[in-house]
């Protein structure tokens, strides 16, 4: 095992000190999915028990215990200038559970105005066109418990990436993430989601004569290095349990942090790793009405007016209803306190079809 940590180590440290990194590539897949997990500000990592769970941590599919489930989310991004999709269905098993999502970020209807004004200097409007910027992922899930271990759930993503900008450029992209979550006899649980565990590559492909109308009309011509980039490992890890107020009513609190192996804005960084802590609650009420709080994405942030350091963090908020089978959330974040102030807005929908059967 030594061994073996060693050897990551060593490749992840050979790994950035090349010119492919990009410290926030494929970030559109850290968003996480389900408005469940986005009002708590992504406390889920140890207690996403459902088919949203891949995109916080595959190992939570194993709490579905019977036939399937079905969802769709909808997200108006950032005061609607991004659109954000997910699909995503789940089946028990024999030996496990399976799970595949489909997850879509873009920004559509951007004006091309590259053609705008001719060689003679002439506007011509009619010359506007627009594109899409989208980033897609289609991801294949797995979970199981090893050796039959009950107490111990471990899931897996494969994942495949497909990013384009418009006619300009478009990339692709494969990886894996890992997870495991541990069930204590005292109640609590304990998560952890390695995400692109193996590093995800993605290779680009860019149409030189498009790109050259906007690099000041010079044919664009990029090295190698820069059509192939690299996604880094990042670590998620919480934990949190069911406290019982009453036969009604509980309360499930979870605490954690997300670790990047980079130095980004976060209030812990280094060289080496950046660590930044989160905390979400989940209030239910007959497991019928529930709703929800979260913190999360606290930064070291510069402002533009007086030049001092401050804090910033991105709070969360969320309701929830469920009947029978079906499940509605709704959840809303702010872009960042003490940065910008953009607010997002999510909708998803959940079938449980065992649920269903069950009542």
């Amino acid at each position: 095992m030594k061994k073996y940590l060693l050897l990551v180590l060593s490749l992840m440290y050979g790994i950035s000190q090349s010119q492919i990194i990009r410290k926030y590539s494929n970030e559109f897949l850290n968003i996480g999915a389900g408005a469940r997990g986005l009002a708590m500000g992504g406390a889920v990592v140890s207690n996403q028990d459902d088919v949203y769970s891949p995109m916080w941590n595959p190992a939570g599919l194993m709490a579905i215990e019977r036939d399937w489930q079905g969802a769709a989310m909808h997200a108006e991004y950032f005061e609607s200038i991004a659109k954000y999709d997910y699909l995503a269905y789940a089946k028990v098993l024999e030996t496990g559970v399976f799970g595949v999502s489909v997850v879509r970020l873009g920004v559509d209807n951007i004006l091309n105005t590259t053609q705008l004004i001719d060689t003679e200097g002439n506007i011509d409007y009619d010359k506007i066109t627009k594109f899409s910027q989208s980033d897609y992922a289609a991801i294949l899930s797995y979970a199981f418990n090893p050796g039959g271990n009950t107490k111990l759930d471990v899931g897996v993503n494969a994942k495949i990436v497909y990013r384009n900008v418009g006619k300009f450029a478009n990339g692709y992209g494969f990886g894996f993430d890992v997870g495991a979550i541990y069930k204590m006899d005292n109640g609590w649980k304990l998560g952890g989601m390695l995400r692109d565990a193996t590093t995800t590559v993605n290779f680009w492909s860019v149409n030189q004569k498009e790109l050259s109308t906007v690099v000041n009309g010079a044919e664009f011509n990029p090295a190698p290095k820069d059509k192939m980039e690299l996604t880094m490992p990042k670590l998620n890890v919480g934990a949190s349990k069911i406290f019982e107020i009453n036969s009604s009513v509980y309360i499930l609190p979870e605490a954690g942090l997300n670790i990047d192996f980079a130095k980004t804005a976060a209030l812990i960084s280094s060289d080496i790793a950046s660590i930044t802590p989160y905390a979400g609650a989940e209030l239910g009420y007959q497991k019928m009405i529930f709703v929800r709080l979260g913190v999360n994405r606290f930064q070291s942030i510069t402002d533009i007016e007086d030049l001092r350091r401050k804090v910033s963090f991105q709070p969360s908020a969320g309701i929830g209803i469920r009947y029978r089978g079906l499940t509605l959330d709704y959840a809303i974040t702010n872009s960042g306190i003490g940065g910008s102030n953009f607010y997002s807005n999510f909708f998803s929908l959940k079938l449980d079809m065992g649920q269903f059967r069950n009542d």
